[in-house]
């Protein structure tokens, strides 16, 4: 590895970091917003969200994609049903988390990937390795322990994760960059939020103007909170593996739970801690198989290349590398838009 790589992979972990970081601590910003309630908030999240996802765009000088984009109604329809999906998702995670109910919101985000393993079977007919099916079996396991224990499924939990492999599945298909992304999803968004917010404000129910400057300079803020993590994350995707990206990405409900516990004060009963070490078991299951996985892949990478390095043309033998990395990209697009 050159000293360049090295520092490149550095910046790379400290994006991810810090996307991760932001992602997980966001259950501290969003009671800040009280008296709004979660469809206001929501609102004000989408339509601020584009004005600062814009100014980016203006700034790094990045529209190209949007001619093509408008000139594929397949895609269109895609990143509007994508828009829909993560209001859904955004809706459902700030009334949770200002709601008292940050310990099940994070549960969403730790069992997302068994979710979004389970519709690639269902949706996509993947095949799964036994590790993997005992990852989907074991979490399918937690959530029956968490039902019993609630006497109600999780429904905060269970939409959170759907919604957000959804999210994912479709974005998959749409193939844009993150911030062009949000962009276009936060557009479609956009003339629906500020219908209601103008309808509220008529009605004499907004709290933008009635609360104060500070509340008024906290709501805009949301775009900040939306956009600003994206940035980072987008930052990393570029530098460090997805291998790595995929460690990362279990930071945020790391600290949305520990949030939970230690800050909010939420009751955990044995059968809700028993319920998440099950999840845990399963994701401990997922990881291990992911790298195990990887470094076979990288293994037979470098084998074949080193026996056919004699007769591949000059630059051809970073061919599979360099794709394995614009399919990780692809990968960690899905992973963007988080709480």
């Amino acid at each position: 590895m050159t000293g360049k790589s090295a520092a490149e992979r550095r910046v790379g972990l400290l994006n991810g970091f810090a996307a991760y970081g932001m992602w997980g601590l966001v259950p501290l910003f969003w009671p800040l917003l009280k008296p709004a309630g979660a469809v206001e908030i929501l609102a004000h999240r989408m339509v601020w969200s584009l004005f600062f996802v814009a100014a980016a765009l203006l700034f790094i000088r990045r529209w190209a994609w949007l001619g093509e984009l408008l000139r594929q109604p397949r895609r269109l329809a895609l990143i509007t049903v994508a828009a829909a999906v993560i209001t859904v998702n955004w809706g459902v995670y700030i009334w949770s988390v200002n709601s008292g109910h940050v310990v099940e919101a994070s549960l969403g985000y730790f069992i997302n990937p068994l979710v979004t393993i389970a519709m690639g079977v269902l949706l996509l007919k993947e095949r799964l390795r036994p590790a993997q099916w005992a990852a989907v079996g074991v979490g399918a396991a937690a959530v029956l322990v968490l039902t019993v224990g609630y006497g109600q499924p999780p429904w905060i939990s269970l939409c959170l994760a759907f919604s957000f492999a959804t999210y994912g599945l479709v974005k998959k298909k749409v193939n844009l960059g993150g911030v062009e992304s949000l962009a276009a999803e936060t557009a479609v968004q956009f003339l629906p939020a500020l219908g209601y917010l103008l309808w509220l404000s008529a009605r004499g129910d907004s709290t933008f103007a009635a609360e104060g400057a500070g509340h008024a300079a906290l709501l805009a803020a949301t775009g900040i909170v939306t956009a600003l993590p994206l940035v980072c994350f987008g930052a990393a995707a570029i530098r460090v593996p997805l291998s790595t990206l995929g460690l990362l990405q279990y930071l945020a409900p790391v600290f949305q739970f520990l949030l939970g516990v230690l800050y909010f004060k939420e009751a955990m009963p044995p059968e809700r801690w028993a319920g998440f070490a099950l999840v845990w078991l399963a994701l401990v299951l997922l990881t291990w198989d992911a790298l195990r996985t990887a470094r076979r892949t990288a293994r037979a990478l470098a084998g074949e290349t080193g026996v056919r390095g004699s007769s591949v043309p000059a630059g051809a033998a970073d061919a599979a590398p360099a794709a394995s990395s614009a399919s990780a990209a692809a990968e960690a697009g899905t992973l963007e838009a988080k709480p």
